[in-house]
This record gives C-alpha cells, structure tokens and sequence, in this order.
C-alpha cells in the first residue's frame, strides 16, 4: 500500500494522506485523543505506557512509512482534529478468502463530535479501501466504547466476533466489527 490519497476540503477542514514531517502533530493529537477516549475507565499507568509506546512521534513515524498503512489526517486549518490508519491486511478475520483492509484506528476530537466530520472522515477511508482492491474493511472496536459502535453500526459495520486487546495489566475484549467496501454508507 503506497501512502497516496487525493486531498479532500470542505470549508477549513482537509482531509489528506500525512507525510513523515506530520509524525510529531500526528503523536500529540494520537496520543490526546486515546486517552481522553480511554483514560476514564482505564488505570492512569496503564494509559501512560500504552501511549509512550504506540503514539511515539518514532512510532507513528515508522507507521506513517509503512507501505502497508495509510495514515489519513483531518485537519482544521494547521490543527490535526482527527485521523484514520488504515493496514492493508489479507484476510478479514470473518472471511477468511476475502481481501480487506483493516481500520486500525479512528478518532475524532470530541469538540467536533456531532458536527459530519466523522462521516466524512469514514467515508475516505472506504474510498481509500476501494482504490486498494479491498473487498471488506474491518476494525475492533472496545466492546465499552458504545459510542464508536453506533457509529460504525450506522455505517454497515457488523459484529463478526472478538478478540483481546491489552493495555498494560487490563486484558479487555474488542468486538470485532466487519462490512463490504462497496456497500453504501
């Protein structure tokens, strides 16, 4: 997967694939974002080690680079307010002789929660698994976070199981969630 994506705007709001310069914006924002989602219900060590090491500006610098990911920023004037990585991946979980990609992570700013952003971002990220062959996009999703799984649900994804995600000393359980790329939204 090459990091290409046609660039995006409505009003101030961009929508583009991030480059190795954004790692450091793309770490703040990355790094904010899940522990604001994920701090309340969660132990303040096991946050801080969690984050330390996967919303590193290396980390998400390397991630960034990886030619089988493509990180997408939305971004508010210079001000990263959301984002979607995406991992070209083989196999959905579900359907194993089936193409897709996975939604690896998706964040909004909660200031613009509730304001379309969050569909726009969707809606290039399965543009994004359609220009990559995709037949299916998946996700996990935190079984807690009823939220996300609204929104993902109002957008075709489905449960196809689970599967564990750890954060530090807390084992916790990820639906798995699952639709077809060409599917309207």
């Amino acid at each position: 997967m090459t990091n290409t994506a046609s660039v995006t705007a409505a009003g101030d709001l961009v929508i583009r694939a991030a480059g190795e310069a954004d790692a450091r914006a793309l770490s703040a924002f990355a790094s904010a974002a899940f522990t604001t989602t994920f701090g309340p219900d969660s132990d303040p060590v096991d946050i801080n080690v969690y984050v330390s090491d996967a919303f590193s500006p290396e980390r998400q610098a390397t991630e960034i680079a990886d030619p089988e990911r493509i990180c997408l920023l939305l971004q508010h004037g210079s001000d990263v307010v959301g984002y979607a990585m995406l991992r070209d991946d083989p196999n959905d979980p579900a359907l194993p002789d089936t193409r897709s990609i996975e939604l690896q992570r998706f964040y909004v700013d909660r200031a613009w929660h509730g304001r379309g952003v969050a569909v726009r971002l969707m809606e290039a990220s399965l543009r994004i698994a359609r220009e990559r062959q995709a037949a299916t996009i998946w996700l996990g999703v935190w079984e807690r976070n009823t939220r996300a799984i609204r929104f993902y649900a109002k957008h075709g994804f489905t449960d196809v199981g689970t599967q564990e995600f750890r954060l530090g000393s807390d084992l916790q359980t990820d639906r798995v969630m699952s639709r077809p790329v060409d599917e309207p939204t």
